[in-house]
């Protein structure tokens, strides 16, 4: 981690120029040499923090998660080998740097430039909260509270105390952005400048990092306030040239259309058992048909062009959303609450999946139906409680199996596994190891190469990916 301010403004600035072309032509004479950050209007690094936040957020391992999870699968190459447990700390390097060097530094050099904008102040700190935030979920311990400053070698902090961090600097965000007014903001390629939106995503992802710490009341009482329908999803949203293969497109098709066809889809995965009613796990019922969502997410791995649905080249990848946020609501009501309102609430989502949510136009013709459930389908001998177990702990079984399909493309089923396995292993999501001889599911990623080989605080070694991270012991 070291140096990373210098690389960063170079590589930063080399990106800005051409959008500042017409600027630094009317001062020709000008050594270009001498350029340096604060030449750069503060605003002009938003957009580059946002595309490293969401490479971090949707790439590499967000991919292998899913490996990891029964949601993916890895047909040949690399990926066939991190599907069969053996993966490096190379893998890392790109998410680890995304969230390091292109994140971090960015939105604290806005701060600083930018002092007295509420917005910004906010739109910057929930950035960081999603990165280290993510960065803590993944890793376990990892560098935070002497990333700042002139310490080259940054000590790795508790992951616990990470993300306790991470839930103040979501405070000061909430606080920034309740006293934030909206203006249009081309840089912001989220929200576009919506204060209201990034209000409700700060409260959600407050929720998030709640949740994965078990704090179930504390993770309610964020939801509540977090986002409130689909208009208000974070989202990348690909806005390249349909003509070429290379630019801004769904990260998932980019793959596909270059080097990796054939290595990595979903034929054949557990969660896509779930949707296939010729399976015999099939999740349907009679209030439930998931044909249209089976063939919306499902992936041609061996061509990127007859992807039309979740990963078609334009299709907006989810970062945080509504989805997330209505089911932790609903997850943390049958905890903490009455079974009547966290039931009213998994409705409420249905409804929204009724009407078409998480289908893109390209399959809204097809089968689909999630009716509203009733408590006597979760009593014993019910419809969703064939095995007799009590009625709440049926509910929240089918709550978390819905985030399970919610969730795919994002680290909720990662973070549940690893949430539920010790403390509710009768309510996960009953995916299979990937290989015979497995006797544990993975619990982290690894460490990137390059901290581990350059930061002298770092472990001498990788723990490995079977070991639990301190929130899951």
């Amino acid at each position: 981690m070291k140096k990373i301010k210098q690389y960063l403004f170079v590589a930063l600035a080399s990106v800005f120029l051409l959008s500042a072309c017409e600027d630094i032509l009317e001062d020709i004479n000008d050594n270009p040499n001498q350029i340096v950050p604060e030449d750069i209007e503060a605003k002009l690094f938003l957009t580059g923090t946002m595309l490293a936040n969401t490479s971090g957020q949707a790439g590499h391992l967000n991919r292998i998660s899913g490996l990891f999870t029964g949601q993916l699968v890895g047909f040949t190459s690399l990926y066939s080998n991190i599907y069969g447990y053996t993966i490096s700390t190379a893998e890392s390097v790109g998410t680890w740097s995304r969230f390091y060097v292109g994140v971090v530094p960015n939105a604290r050099y806005i701060r600083e430039r930018l002092p007295d904008d509420d917005l910004m102040q906010g739109i910057t700190k929930v950035l960081e909260a999603n990165a280290v935030g993510t960065a803590a979920s993944l890793f376990g311990d990892v560098p935070y509270s002497q990333i700042a400053g002139d310490v080259s070698d940054p000590s790795f902090d508790g992951q616990i105390s990470v993300l306790e961090a991470i839930d103040a600097l979501l405070n000061d965000a909430i606080s920034d952005l309740t006293g934030a007014s909206s203006r249009s903001l081309d840089e912001d390629i989220y929200f576009e400048g919506d204060a209201t939106k990034w209000l409700e995503a700060a409260y959600t992802l407050k929720a998030r990092y709640l949740l994965i710490r078990k704090d179930y009341a504390g993770a309610l009482a964020a939801a509540r306030n977090g986002i409130s329908s689909a208009a208000g999803n974070m989202q990348h949203i690909p806005r390249g040239d349909a003509s070429v293969t290379e630019g801004d497109k769904n990260l998932f098709w980019e793959i596909l259309a270059g080097s990796r066809t054939g290595d990595i889809g979903n034929r054949g995965s557990y969660m896509m058992q779930l949707l296939d009613g010729t399976s015999g796990v099939y999740r349907g019922n009679a209030k439930t048909d998931e044909t249209a969502r089976f063939a919306y997410y499902s992936i041609d791995e061996t061509s990127s062009t007859g992807n039309l649905g979740i990963i078609e080249q334009f299709e907006p990848q989810n970062l945080v959303t509504y989805q997330e946020n209505q089911l932790t609501i609903a997850e943390c009501t049958a905890r903490t609450g009455t079974f009547a309102d966290a039931l009213g609430h998994l409705n409420d989502y249905r409804a929204w999946l009724d009407g078409g949510g998480q289908i893109n136009a390209n399959f809204i013709g097809q089968a689909f139906s999630y009716e509203p459930y009733v408590a006597a389908d979760f009593a014993a001998g019910g419809m969703e409680n064939g095995d007799n177990i009590a009625d709440a702990d049926a509910l929240l079984r089918e709550i978390i199996e819905e985030r399970y399909i919610s969730g795919f493309g994002s680290w909720m089923p990662f973070d549940d596994a690893r949430r539920l396995r010790m403390t509710d292993p009768t309510l996960d999501v009953p995916f299979p190891f990937n290989v015979n001889t497995a006797t544990a599911h993975p619990e982290r990623m690894p460490y990137s190469f390059d901290e581990l080989n350059t930061n002298s605080n770092s472990p001498a070694d990788d723990p490995g990916i079977f070991v639990r991270t301190a929130v899951n012991n």
